[in-house]
């Protein structure tokens, strides 16, 4: 069987690319819905049945797990769908079948606690507040899932999320590096305007970030650690296989891409990001 990672366009890769170093004998399979990229301007119901079908289509393709590289998919869908849709259609695919997302391995980095943790609110006098960052989708920022889910553990973070609107879709087209740089400083400015100063750290809240850290670090004071979903979620599911070992990750290193846009060679950006030419078969 495989590992599947989902993402409504190329922003993904950026964690299946950690995944293939983490698990270098299982088979993967990404699908890229750039039929109906980006998600982060969508409604909530749109993005449940987007990543609805995409997961379906995974599955059908053999994949056990699979991940959903899409901080919009994570925060509105994931929850949504492993609670109402996932467990009558595990039953009729009659093998162990999971959905899991990028956005519980980002926090348990951010926080440096596990999920299950919860904080003691005790009263006490907190001396010093950590200022983190969120730069994400609209869609991603409104759901508040980091602002909600870091609050209930740490008490000495403070969380403000900077929607980028556009952003994500600039990297999918294949942007000049020019105008990315400047969309992400002016994203920059206005996060440490409304602050009142720049964060002291920062999340990438969209895995079509990834592919331009080295510009938000550029645009962020010198030594602003970045939070990176690419290596949180390899490392958070390299542990979830060692609780489950009755998920199969096949062993034959398979590496397929879909897309439910146009097949053929991705964008120079993702070319250059990936290190080779990258192409997609229609999904």
């Amino acid at each position: 069987m495989s590992i599947g990672v989902f993402d409504s366009g190329v922003g993904g890769l950026t964690v299946h690319h950690r995944l293939v170093d983490r698990f270098p004998q299982a088979d993967l399979i990404y699908l890229a819905d750039q039929a109906n990229a980006p998600y982060g301007g969508r409604s909530g119901e749109e993005i449940v049945e987007l990543t609805r079908e995409g997961a379906r289509r995974l599955f059908e393709e053999g994949c056990d797990v699979v991940v959903l590289a899409c901080n919009t998919a994570a925060s509105v869908a994931l929850r949504r769908l492993q609670q109402t849709w996932l467990p009558g259609y595990r039953r009729e695919a009659g093998r162990p079948l999971n959905i899991l997302g990028i956005v519980v391995p980002t926090i348990e980095a951010a926080t440096g606690l596990p999920w299950e943790h919860e904080a003691d609110r005790l009263g006490d006098k907190v001396e010093h507040v950590d200022i983190l960052g969120v730069f994400s989708t609209p869609a991603t920022a409104a759901s508040r899932v980091y602002e909600i889910e870091i609050d209930k553990r740490r008490q000495d973070v403070a969380v403000f999320s900077q929607p980028c609107p556009d952003l994500a879709r600039m990297i999918e087209a294949g942007a000049s590096r020019d105008e990315l740089a400047a969309a992400i400083a002016g994203h920059v400015r206005a996060l440490a305007t409304r602050i009142g100063r720049p964060p002291d750290r920062a999340i990438l809240g969209c895995t079509h970030y990834e592919i331009v850290a080295d510009l938000f670090a550029a645009a962020l004071p010198p030594g602003t650690p970045l939070i990176r979903q690419p290596e949180a979620t390899a490392d958070a599911l390299a542990r979830y296989f060692e609780r489950h070992p009755e998920f199969r990750t096949g062993h034959s290193a398979v590496r397929r891409f879909l897309t439910t846009g146009e097949p053929g060679m991705q964008n120079k950006l993702v070319e250059a990001f990936w290190g080779a030419p990258l192409s997609f078969e229609a999904a």
